[in-house]
């Protein structure tokens, strides 16, 4: 291993640093790129991977995340997405722990800290990648690379593609997986590292390498492809097999490769070691994974339901020529590209045909040279080069199974290893051909800058979710998700107009967009345009028969249109395909109170407090109703029930301290009002009840008191006007017969 190669770094000006400068520069440089991200908000798929992952928090067994999918859905269930990342969930759930809650500033601190860690361990990676594996007498690894594993690291530092496994805080799945990758490399190189005893390798470091290239895998599945691609560095690296020689070799069956280097230097027994690991993590992850593959839709992956095989072939293509293209050029960024973003190409006439004829004359031309070339430092890297670039892509290709996007930007992280490789080369080569060094060196430094202020830019979209869905309309206009997505920030912040819209644009876009139509009929149904809302609705659950909360919402507008058969009908049709339903259960109890179906609704609100003990509007309307029905005795035992399980509920106070002043626990009601009023000091019909009870109790005075503040509040509270002329009255009556 000690044989001299040409030295990349001959004739290349740039920075030499020694190693620990090198690696303090990547450092900060990686931080400046993505440190305006560390106080931005949940974004995107952040809410259901962490939000809403009941994973996460301390009452879920941790045994539990073994078994569940990355989005918190048992594996075993038909609409588990399969990604199988416990060790990244962990992470998750101890960022939770101790923040205490869902604080989103430490999850983006430990995504940025990750980040510099693995910029950092790309400076001993590249080195090994560009200038070869070699160590001292002492057992040393040497870098005989310095200044090309410095620009390598930096160009893979401050890549903008970066931004959506940084800034995005489910983007960890991306950075861990890419640590323990890096690691499983770096272990399978110290395999080789000369010892005293004499021997070639190490066969408990590459057993280790097999352990953490297991553990990248349980953090996102591109972590299984290092083992290919070690096996791939030891033959070039190691055994320095010419693969084109070894091909001819076989072609003619020549007698020489009986001893040759494959059997000589202990290759076939690693690469057993390699192929037998992975088999085995990939037998475990299968039968882990339960059922089949993901179900995934068409607007998820259009290419991959098309019926003509050429047009899948032609489509996937030109979904890696775009990919290639985000890596030199990432300008145009976007948080989604499913859903018409890219239409599909169905003809040869189509220009985009261009880009795929590009992206493979330049592999072609790169893998003609990585086999036939006589050089061998060239043959190396350019093999290495594509190795890194391809083989972690393979997972996301849809070579082997169907995937659940159309160009995905988190994925190429690991894939920039290889385009770092690949442009670092390029450079090298530019430089030993140029005269002027330096104007290439300042050309390439300028590239670095533009970089850095791309991930700065675009780690700032990231913060905010309406950022984020406002910088991607003009990237991809033809998206209806994008669209969708804008709609749903501008109607949780209220605005409806402008949301009905983007939600508008997003069914005209693609007008099965169920999700869209739903959102939209809601918004409606809120503005009491019950006719469209129930034609969208109506349209929804055609399409898509299983769609539980377009049923539940079509139900909601069919009792307001008092077509209550009908709405029961679409209450049950919702619980059918999602039994545990708590809103759909509180809204249908709601129906049967209006059809004076009292224990029916007593039951279905029952139900929905079963499901969803904390469901407070459910145990609310349990007490309003037994409290308006007489009984009394019964609505204080749910209210007492109900504030155990939600201590902290004002409206629950409320409508206890109600049934409490009627059963004339006069004490016990002032005390639930004044803590309601507490806890809500605006609520005027609070006041307002509190003055009542104060009335009926005989304290005149803090009645007219309460009264006071209730009408200030609301001039206009029912009964509250009425109720404080009779005090009034009162109180003058009793000054006269004072006076008299």
């Amino acid at each position: 291993m000690a044989q001299t190669e040409p030295n990349l770094d001959h004739d290349v000006s740039w920075l030499l640093l020694p190693s620990y400068w090198a690696k303090m520069v990547v450092a900060l440089i990686s931080f400046l790129c993505f440190a305006n991200s560390y106080d931005g908000d949940f974004v995107f798929d952040d809410s259901e991977a962490i939000i809403n992952n009941k994973d996460l928090r301390a009452e879920t067994p941790l045994g539990d995340l073994w078994h569940h999918d990355f989005w918190g859905s048992k594996l075993s269930s038909n609409t588990s997405h399969k990604s199988y990342r416990p060790l990244t969930v962990l992470t998750f759930r101890i960022n939770y722990l101790f923040a205490g809650g869902f604080y989103p500033v430490g999850f983006h601190v430990i995504n940025i800290i990750l980040h510099c860690t693995i910029s950092v361990l790309m400076v001993d990676v590249f080195s090994i990648l560009l200038g070869g594996l070699q160590f001292s007498n002492k057992g040393r690894r040497l870098n005989l690379a310095p200044k090309t594993s410095l620009l390598a690291a930096l160009l893979f530092a401050v890549h903008p593609v970066h931004t959506e496994c940084v800034a995005g805080i489910v983007g960890r799945a991306d950075l861990l997986c890419a640590l323990f990758f890096l690691l499983s490399f770096l272990g399978y190189c110290k395999a080789f590292r000369e010892n005293k005893e004499g021997h070639n390798f190490s066969t408990f470091w590459v057993l280790v390498s097999v352990i953490l290239g297991a553990i990248a895998m349980l953090c996102k599945e591109q972590g299984i492809t290092i083992l290919g691609l070690n096996a791939v560095f030891d033959a070039l690296v190691i055994n320095k097999l010419n693969v084109l020689e070894l091909i001819q070799k076989l072609l003619h069956k020549d007698k020489s490769l009986e001893n040759a280097v494959l059997l000589r230097k202990g290759l076939l027994f690693r690469i057993t070691l390699l192929m037998s690991g992975g088999a085995s993590i990939l037998y475990i992850r299968w039968r882990i994974m339960g059922t089949g593959p993901p179900a995934f839709t068409e607007v998820d992956n259009p290419a991959s339901f098309a019926d003509s095989l050429f047009v899948r072939a032609i489509n996937y293509n030109y979904y890696y020529s775009l990919n290639a293209w985000l890596l030199l050029c990432p300008w145009w960024l976007c948080f989604d590209w499913s859903m018409g973003c890219i239409p599909l190409i169905k003809s040869v006439s189509d220009w985009r045909i261009i880009a795929l004829a590009a992206l493979w004359f330049c592999l072609i031309g790169l893998i003609c040279q990585a086999l036939c070339s006589e050089d061998s430092h060239k043959r190396r890297i350019l093999t290495l080069g594509l190795g890194f670039l391809i083989i972690p892509f393979l997972p996301a290709s849809n070579l082997f199974f169907r995937v659940g996007f159309v160009i995905a930007e988190r994925v190429i992280y690991l894939p920039s290893i290889g385009y770092c490789i690949l442009f670092t080369y390029g450079f090298s080569l530019l430089s030993k051909q140029a005269k002027k060094k330096k104007i290439l060196a300042v050309a390439v430094l300028g590239i670095l800058l533009i970089n850095v202020m791309r991930c700065a830019l675009r780690s700032s979209q990231w913060r905010s979710e309406e950022q984020l869905f406002r910088s991607a309309l003009s990237v991809c206009p033809l998206n209806a998700k994008v669209h969708y997505n804008v709609g749903k920030n501008l109607a949780d912040k209220g605005n409806q107009s402008a949301a009905i819209k983007y939600y508008r644009e997003a069914v005209r876009l693609n007008p099965k967009y169920v999700h869209a139509m739903n959102n939209l009929g809601n918004i409606l149904k809120e503005r009491n345009e019950l006719q469209e809302a129930e034609e969208l609705l109506s349209l929804a659950v055609q399409i898509q028969p299983d769609f539980a909360a377009a049923w539940m919402n079509l139900g909601i507008v069919q009792n307001s249109l008092r077509r209550f058969e009908e709405a029961e009908q679409s209450y049950w049709t919702a619980i059918k395909h999602r039994k545990k339903y708590p809103d759909c259960y509180y809204n249908l109890g709601r129906l049967y109170a209006d059809l004076n179906r009292h224990v029916d609704a007593l039951n279905a609100w029952r139900n929905a407090t079963v499901l969803k003990p904390e469901h407070s509007l459910a145990w609310n309307n349990m007490i309003i109703l037994l409290d308006n029905t007489g009984n009394l005795a019964q609505a204080e035992a749910v209210g007492r029930e109900a504030l155990e399980l939600i201590p902290n509920d004002h409206s629950l106070m409320f409508s206890l301290a109600n049934v409490l002043g009627k059963s004339q626990k006069y004490k016990e009601s002032e005390a639930l009002f004044l803590k309601a009023i507490k806890a809500n000091p605006n609520a005027a019909s609070y006041h307002g009840n509190l003055a009542v009870l104060y009335h009926r109790w005989g304290n005149l005075d803090l009645a007219k008191k309460h009264y006071e503040v209730s009408l200030k509040l609301d001039p206009m509270a029912p009964g509250t006007k009425e109720n404080y002329n009779l005090l009034r009255r009162k109180l003058e009556q009793l000054q006269k017969k004072g006076s008299a």
